[in-house]
């Protein structure tokens, strides 16, 4: 029963549309209207507006952190793979990605996933970031980044002693790898778009 309050209750802070509801107050329109058509800061930033992209990743990021301190202080350190603050790290990202609110289609949970890795532990969340800015910076595409960086959390998990969230991050990365499935299509075809192109349209 706590897994599964714990689950309800990630999702529940998960599904806050920060995307579209900051994109809106900005003057910014529907950004379901534009590009990959998700809440994503990826897609926040086709708007042009750099700061309201920056405000939505970091929004993005803590509500994953939020959901997983939450349940760590109100369930305690459960250190198995079935805990509840494993649970809540699930429901944070399914809700960015499947948010009730906008008919289960949200964004891809990369930055989401980001706010998780930290809440489990801050050594875990560095090494996300430092995959994540590096290929980022590096290759500038998104979706190569992003997926990277899920994968890489798990990896860390493993080597830094968070052994008991590596199948939750597991299902997390297979999850967003899945939610990229139309990137790695265009990377395979030599079409995915860098971040900055005017072509952009999915990342």
């Amino acid at each position: 029963m706590d897994g599964l309050l714990a689950l309800v209750l990630g999702y529940a802070l998960g599904s806050v549309p920060f995307g579209l509801l900051l994109a809106k107050a900005a003057g910014l329109g529907d950004i379901r209207q534009i590009g990959s058509g998700n809440i994503g800061a990826t897609n926040v930033l086709r708007t042009g507006n750099k700061k309201v992209a920056a405000a939505t990743l970091l929004l993005d990021g803590l509500k994953g952190f939020v959901a997983v301190v939450l349940a760590r202080h109100l369930w305690g350190d459960d250190l198995t793979w079935a805990s509840p603050v494993a649970a809540a790290a699930l429901g944070a990202v399914l809700g960015h990605c499947f948010p009730v609110w906008l008919r289960f289609r949200g964004g891809k949970g990369v930055a989401t996933n980001l706010g998780v890795a930290f809440g489990i532990g801050w050594p875990l969340g560095v090494a996300y970031a430092v995959v994540w800015l590096a290929l980022l910076a590096a290759l500038r595409i998104s979706s190569v980044a992003g997926m990277s960086a899920v994968v890489g959390a798990l990896v860390a998990a493993w080597g830094l002693g968070f052994t008991h969230f590596v199948p939750v991050l597991a299902v997390i990365a297979a999850l967003v790898i899945w939610l990229h499935r139309a990137n790695i299509a265009r990377l395979r075809a030599g079409t995915e778009p860098r971040v900055g192109s005017k072509k952009a349209k999915d990342a």
